[in-house]
């Protein structure tokens, strides 16, 4: 699972039983995917349990549930962009998850965005969806001291896979006015190649990270003149949420931006580097146009809690109990 999909995972886990004491729980986990523990030793033990209600908390489900079910759908990604993952991808999600959304009496998913594409690639109808933004951790908003870095920077954080399209925020990163001294931070290892060493210059250089330990990222959001994210499409983006409660100014591509973060995001045409690269002089150079994005993105963010996501949740199995 992704690093979003885990800390889901955990906070449900953790937090449900305090914001709705109303319900019993039971944690089930450890399974392998398409394994006989998924397949046959999940099911043996939700039943020798006697659950009323299954949440799946992935896409990563038995194929026989022993009772009533729920399942989280983060995004299709995988669907929209079938070139850029594993042959074997697209037929399990027409099949495994296909089966695990027509059989479930709910389906939650992060963003308004995912409920078209659950009903236009899984076949999934509207009126069974809820939507319940994710949250975010608390240190995130605890004023921390930023990094010490040698020159302002943007922050990237995230995989480098195809569809994050790095290409284009490099492409537009490497077209700034020659005196905009900005480097360019991105969490993981340096697997493009040389591709980074190529476009930095004396003035400015891309470095990247590599794996950046959980409590140094509200350093890393405080210190950025922004965070980027220039992928195609995201399901929800933890890093933007995180970025914003951090009081990080967030610049991203139109289409990865959740419905419920758009108001406090500047946001660019996917693949236009041209435009990415005016905002991010902008953000970079106007401290007004930052201000105010820090603040509203703040505003937001407090709403967004994980307590807030796990009672949301719970209403959910309250609905189908």
């Amino acid at each position: 699972m992704s690093v979003g999909m885990k800390s889901y995972a955990r906070e449900l886990v953790a937090r449900l039983p305090r914001v709705a004491p109303e319900l019993e729980y039971a944690s089930f986990g450890g399974a392998g995917n398409f394994g006989w523990s998924e397949q046959v030793g999940l099911p043996l033990q939700m039943r020798r349990a006697s659950v009323d209600l299954v949440h799946f908390l992935s896409i990563y489900v038995p194929l026989i549930a022993p009772a009533p079910s729920v399942i989280t759908v983060h995004d299709l990604i995988h669907l929209r962009f079938p070139r850029y993952f594993k042959a074997k991808v697209g037929p399990y999600y027409r099949t495994v998850v296909r089966l695990a959304c027509a059989r479930a009496r709910r389906v939650i998913t992060d963003d308004e965005r995912t409920v078209d594409d659950l009903e236009r690639f899984l076949g999934v109808k509207p009126s069974k969806v809820r939507v319940i933004p994710l949250g975010v951790d608390e240190r995130f908003f605890t004023a921390t001291e930023p990094v010490s870095a040698a020159r302002p920077y943007l922050l990237y954080v995230g995989n480098h896979r195809k569809h994050k399209n790095l290409e284009t925020l490099f492409n537009a990163w490497s077209s700034l006015p020659k005196g905009d001294a900005l480097d360019l931070y991105l969490t993981g290892p340096d697997d493009f190649g040389g591709e980074l060493q190529r476009r930095s210059t004396a003035e400015r250089s891309i470095v990247a990270l590599g794996d950046v330990e959980d409590d140094r990222l509200p350093a890393y959001y405080a210190g950025a003149r922004a965070l980027v994210q220039p992928a195609l499409r995201e399901g929800f983006g933890l890093p933007i949420l995180e970025a914003m409660a951090a009081g990080c100014p967030v610049v991203a591509c139109e289409d990865a931006v959740p419905r419920v973060l758009e108001p406090a995001s500047l946001t660019f045409a996917a693949t236009d580097a041209s435009e990415l690269s005016a905002i991010l002089h902008d953000v970079a150079a106007d401290e007004g146009l930052r201000a105010r994005f820090v603040k509203s993105g703040k505003r937001i963010a407090q709403t967004l809690t994980w307590d807030r996501c796990a009672r949301a949740t719970a209403d959910v199995y309250g609905e189908v109990l």
